[in-house]
């Protein structure tokens, strides 16, 4: 450093002119940002910032910030598609605007491609981020009148390229969409099906686990504790998925370094999980860049896609980061149970919710007390209600601890995020105690553990309420939003996610039972109106963070729901009250579960959550078996030659459970079996026309009714429902009996009128 400065002495600063002073640049271009920055880089000299291209794109046509206009997305909708990928991106986008769907379309300049910047060839990149889970049942009904629609993702990247007309270039693509779609109808359809398969693992390029679990979720753990704990974070995520040695070292390098980028960047202020994208990607893509084997690791980022990558990993049906096995046709084996150490008599344990109000959790503690005998053993059963405690809570349940240390501590207050789950793992390290979660039963959405039909019985419990401690009753002006709040702060964890970290903290998990499994669908009035108000949140918290709900720009609307909301329960109180387990059966579901562990009989609960298209195999209406045998029972008595059929058939005992198939995943595709989605645990009614038999198998000839106003259709080219069949033959060949009647080995007996028996539609 002294031979540095030998060499390259400093100027002599008295009488020179330094130019103007930071406080001085920063002052004279106060106005404008943009310009504060360039005035600041043209101060510090070239040798520092010789080019500003990372800051404002190019200078030619006046430069380019590195947000577009917002008018990019209106220009992309007016421009003439030159390929058919644009026209279906253009047809998305445009459904989407029009219907107000809550997403957002975002633009920025690419500058990879800045050398082809001109004012008639502009390059783009366009965000699509969607905000809402409400967006995704809308678009699937959009899906059902339109099939031709793209799939909708949560949020992916897509290259823009804004251009004057080139005849050459778009002539060309648009005789080749029409020579697809001219004299050969069937070759144009699979054509385009290749083609559109191709572009939306274009579009769904982000490598999922790396840019949820590994990026986004970590958010918050990398925001408040720091590298260390967000390195700890990841590698216990990786070796859930029994990631690979060499693979959590190749990741654990990209992600380190991800950490310090973005904590160089944002310092202590905690990056959007909703804007995540638009800084993970670009580093991701950086990385990439560097060698082939970075860009295998990452998969797929900005500018690199190679559709054929990913297809080949599709086709080989390998995991994106070829961690895990071939899919394999196996039988489940029975869950492997997970035993507890016994909690020793001579610690202490708490009992804690982490839950919602409204999930009685404080009847559920005045229960526990007053259950004969506690927990199984002599230990003393005390509770401390969150409501009537001044100051803070969770310093006083340690202060309990240690006064009493040997005892069992329900702690009645809700332990919604991991910040309290971190002060009880603090709290039983410090004072020799072992800790239970105790959660409400859900099956939870995408990217919330708790579903809208137990969001649903929270609110009418609290509104069904009076002279709460905590004021959160029916005479709460706000309890709708409070509510609302409190559901938000799960979010970021499907149920499985929320399930599998409380096990990992806490060694166990206890499930109170909260909605009757075979339960009729959430009404749509109530759907709709839980759905808006979700709307409605994003919206105020995004402008006011947590701002309450009567202040702000908002409040008039708040008010308004507020009162929806009532009244929309208030028509709805018999279905509310007929879909909750009876109390005293969670109860004892509870108490039964909390002395297990107690003992050290502990076998892990299964997951609540409805299980991954990935994983379903077909969409069906399960019908009532009881019902079944009545009417084939009736019809009997009317036709000698169904009950000539039946007469050696012990059906009650063969027959244990029927359904009708609407789509099954290898005939018909995954996406064909999830356009049922949104009207999965509704009743359907089934017309049953007629009975089909032969020596081999039975059915009815059937067809599906209407829901919520739409007529279902199987996708099977004969619907049918399944009854019978001889020792040795599948159910599925019942198919076949369209067939044997043409050659006259199979019998058809019409029913008239048709017998309707009522299903509920399921993903088996």
């Amino acid at each position: 450093m002294e031979q540095v400065l030998r060499d390259y002495p400093l100027p002599p600063s008295e009488g020179a002119d330094l130019g103007s002073s930071l406080r001085e640049i920063c002052s004279e271009n106060r106005s404008d940002e943009k310009q504060q920055i360039k005035a600041l880089l043209e101060s510090v000299g070239t040798s520092f910032c010789p080019n500003s291209l990372d800051w404002f794109g190019n200078d030619v046509a006046d430069g380019h910030s590195r947000n577009a206009d917002r008018s990019v997305v209106s220009k992309f909708l007016q421009a003439r598609p030159a390929d058919y990928s644009t026209i279906k991106l253009q047809e998305m986008v445009r459904l989407m605007t029009e219907k107000r769907f809550p997403a957002a379309f975002k633009c920025y300049h690419n500058f990879h491609k800045i050398n082809s910047v001109a004012s008639d060839d502009l390059h783009f990149k366009m965000v699509i981020h969607v905000h809402s889970d409400s967006a995704f049942r809308r678009y699937q009904k959009e899906m059902r009148h339109n099939p031709g629609l793209w799939p909708l993702y949560r949020g992916f990247f897509v290259d823009l390229n804004l251009f004057k007309d080139k005849k050459g270039i778009a002539m060309k693509s648009s005789q080749e969409i029409n020579s697809g779609s001219g004299t050969n109808g069937a070759s144009a359809k699979d054509g385009l099906a290749d083609e559109d398969a191709n572009l939306m693992i274009k579009l769904k390029f982000l490598t999922y686990k790396i840019r949820t679990f590994l990026i986004r979720n970590g958010l918050p753990v990398l925001f408040k504790q720091g590298e260390a704990a967000y390195k700890a974070y990841y590698l216990r995520q990786m070796q859930k998925w029994n990631t690979s040695a060499a693979k959590q070292g190749e990741l654990s390098r990209m992600l380190d370094e991800w950490a310090v980028h973005i904590r160089r960047k944002y310092g202590h202020k905690q990056l959007s999980s909703s804007t995540y994208l638009s800084e993970a990607e670009p580093f991701l893509e950086q990385y990439a860049k560097r060698s082939p084997k970075n860009q295998a690791l990452i998969g797929s980022a900005g500018s690199f896609v190679r559709a054929e990558d990913f297809m080949a990993i599709i086709e080989g049906r390998r995991d994106e980061e070829g961690d895990l096995e071939p899919e394999r046709d196996i039988i489940p084996s029975s869950p492997t149970p997970m035993v507890k150490e016994v909690i020793r008599k001579d610690e202490g344990l708490i009992v804690f919710f982490p839950g919602i109000p409204g999930c009685a959790k404080s009847a559920l503690c005045k229960e526990i007390l007053s259950a004969p005998g506690g927990l199984g053993d002599d230990r003393p059963v005390h509770s401390l209600m969150g409501d009537l405690v001044k100051g803070k809570y969770w310093g006083k349940i340690a202060e309990e601890r240690r006064k009493k240390p040997y005892s069992v501590l329900l702690a009645d207050k809700n332990a919604p995020n991991e910040d309290v789950w971190r002060q009880i793992e603090d709290m039983c390290r410090r004072t020799k105690a072992s800790a239970i979660p105790v959660v409400p039963d859900s099956e939870g959405t995408e990217s919330n553990p708790f579903s809208l039909d137990a969001l649903a019985v929270f609110i009418f419990r609290v509104l069904n309420r009076s002279n709460h401690p905590g004021n959160l009753d029916k005479s709460s002006p706000s309890a709708g939003y409070v509510l609302l709040m409190f559901y938000h702060l799960y979010d970021g964890k499907n149920r499985t996610e929320f399930e599998a970290e409380l096990i990992e903290r806490f060694g166990s998990l206890v499930k109170m039972p909260l909605l009757k499994p075979n339960r009729a669908p959430l009404p749509e009035s109530v759907r709709s109106t839980l759905e808006e108000g979700l709307d409605l949140y994003n919206l105020h918290t995004r402008r006011h963070g947590r701002l309450e709900s009567s202040k702000g720009t908002y409040c008039k609307e708040w008010a308004k729901w507020e009162t929806q909301l009532r009244e929309t329960l208030l028509r709805n109180v018999e279905y509310l009250n007929s879909i909750q387990v009876p109390f005293e059966s969670s109860v004892e579901n509870v108490l039964k579960q909390l002395k297990a562990i107690a003992k050290g009989e502990y076998t892990a609960p299964p997951s609540s959550e409805k299980r991954s298209f990935g994983t379903i195999v077909y969409a069906a209406v399960d019908l009532p078996v009881s019902e079944i045998l009545d009417q084939l029972h009736n019809l009997g008595e009317k036709d000698p030659r169904i009950e000539g059929f039946l007469e050696d058939k012990n059906l009650k005992s063969s027959l244990s459970k029927a359904h009708l198939t609407l789509a099954h995943k290898r005939s018909h595709g995954v996406t064909a079996v999830a356009n049922y989605g949104p009207y999965v645990h509704q009743n359907v009614p089934i017309d049953m026309r007629a009975i089909l038999f032969s020596d081999k198998t039975a059915a009815f000839e059937a067809e599906p009714g209407v829901v919520e106003g739409e007529k279902l259709t199987s996708k099977n080219e004969w619907p049918h429902v399944t009854f019978w069949t001889a020792q040795g033959v599948q159910a599925k060949d019942a198919n076949t009996l369209p067939n044997l009647l043409a050659e006259g080995k199979a019998t058809r007996v019409e029913i008239s009128p048709p017998i309707t028996i009522t299903g509920v539609l399921k993903f088996f």
